[in-house]
C-alpha cells in the first residue's frame, strides 16, 4: 500500500450550544478541546479502536500534548465540521484537527493531540504502539 492509501480521516458535525458561548456570543476557547474530542472519537471508530476497545485491549491512551491555533471564533448556533486525520501511529497517536464553518467552509481552528499507550495493568508507558493498533489499522486500510 502507498502512504496515501494509509491515510485515515473522519468528520463530525457539532452545533455550538448556548452553554459554550460567553456574553459576547463567542465560543469560549476551552470548548474547542471538547470539539476535538468529538472528532477524535469519530476517527478512532473508523478503525474500531474507540475507548471501549482501547480498554478491552489492556491499554490506556492519555492525551499528553495538545496544540490549538485559533483562526476565527465560533459562535452560538454555528454548525462546525470537525475534520480529523491520523498523522502518526507507530510510537504514539498523533491526530490532526481542523474545524470549519459548515456553511461557508471557513477554517476556524486547527491543531493536534498526542496520545501515548500505557499498559493498564501496571501503568507502564509503551514506547511503540501495541500490535492491536497496527492490526486494526491494517484492517481499516484494507476495506
Amino acid at each position: 500500500m502507498t502512504d496515501t492509501q494509509k491515510t485515515l480521516t473522519a468528520s463530525a458535525k457539532v452545533e455550538v450550544p448556548f452553554h459554550d458561548v460567553d456574553a459576547m456570543n463567542v465560543c469560549w476557547h476551552g470548548h474547542y478541546l471538547k470539539y476535538f474530542e468529538i472528532g477524535r472519537a469519530a476517527l478512532l471508530r473508523k478503525f474500531d479502536y474507540d475507548y471501549r476497545e482501547m480498554q478491552a485491549s489492556g491499554f490506556l491512551w492519555p492525551v499528553v500534548e495538545v496544540h490549538l491555533k485559533y483562526v476565527r471564533p465560533a459562535v452560538y448556533g454555528q454548525i462546525l465540521d470537525v475534520r480529523t486525520k491520523l498523522l502518526e501511529y507507530e510510537n504514539r497517536l498523533k491526530i490532526g484537527y481542523e474545524i470549519f464553518d459548515e456553511a461557508t467552509g471557513t477554517r476556524l481552528t486547527k491543531g493536534y493531540t498526542l496520545q501515548v499507550a500505557v499498559k493498564a495493568s501496571n501503568q507502564e508507558l509503551q514506547f511503540v504502539s501495541p500490535p492491536i493498533v497496527l492490526e486494526k489499522l491494517e484492517r481499516a486500510w484494507a476495506e
